[in-house]
């Protein structure tokens, strides 16, 4: 069975600009080829230059501040009764105490499940396109693309602190500062992100056609 065409095989390239699909110059060839789009002047790539190397670096890092993220302190408060500081999972911890296990579960899902599963499916994807493996390329392709769906919901503890800390203080009812943890957590979701989006997903399919392993 032949398999189908593909751009990088007839020599197009999307704009991630303006998304026109044009066609590459003939002397540009190789999965490191570049030239300039016809209708906005943006770069040109079949694929984009060390994406696997900043997916990584990026994913480094995010692996790097999961830890203190889920150790720190994220808030902290000072009332006329003392301080406490709160992690997030004490804070699920307490959620879950007090009755409110519904928003306990969405905490814990969002603010330690989703940023895990997040983190160690990058780490597949980037794996597989390291090793060149031919296994179920549309299934990771789902897997990049529920990463990406997902990275809008990361935030949720960031919010939930910020908004706690503006309502508190016009009350005036304590002193509520965002902890270690808060900006540990953010850079955990940014880094995520940015590996997600440094990572080019068309590398998933390569090792299908002939002369696979380029532009990584």
């Amino acid at each position: 069975m032949t398999a189908p065409a593909t751009g990088r095989s007839l020599g197009l390239a999307l704009c991630e600009r303006c998304r026109l699909v044009a066609r590459m110059p003939p002397a540009a060839a190789g999965a490191r080829a570049t030239a300039r789009c016809p209708r906005c002047g943006a770069v040109l790539e079949l694929r984009r230059h060390r994406s696997l190397s900043h997916a990584l670096a990026f994913l480094v890092a995010a692996y790097l501040a999961y830890l203190p993220a889920n150790l720190l302190p994220i808030l902290s408060m000072s009332t006329v009764l003392g301080s406490e500081s709160d992690t997030i999972m004490r804070g699920v911890v307490v959620l879950i105490r007090s009755g409110s296990w519904p928003l306990g579960l969405i905490v814990f899902v969002a603010s330690i499940v989703v940023p895990l599963l997040k983190l160690v499916t990058m780490t597949l994807l980037i794996v597989t396109v390291r090793r060149g493996s031919r296994r179920s390329p549309l299934q990771a392709t789902r897997l990049y693309r529920l990463v990406e769906l997902v990275g809008r919901w990361s935030m949720l503890d960031v919010y939930v602190v910020t908004l706690l800390v503006g309502l508190v203080q016009i009350q005036s009812l304590a002193i509520i500062e965002p902890g270690a943890g808060v900006f540990a957590f953010g850079a955990v979701v940014v880094f995520t992100m940015l590996s997600a989006m440094s990572f080019d997903p068309r590398l998933i399919w390569d090792p299908l056609e002939d002369g696979h392993g380029q532009g990584r």
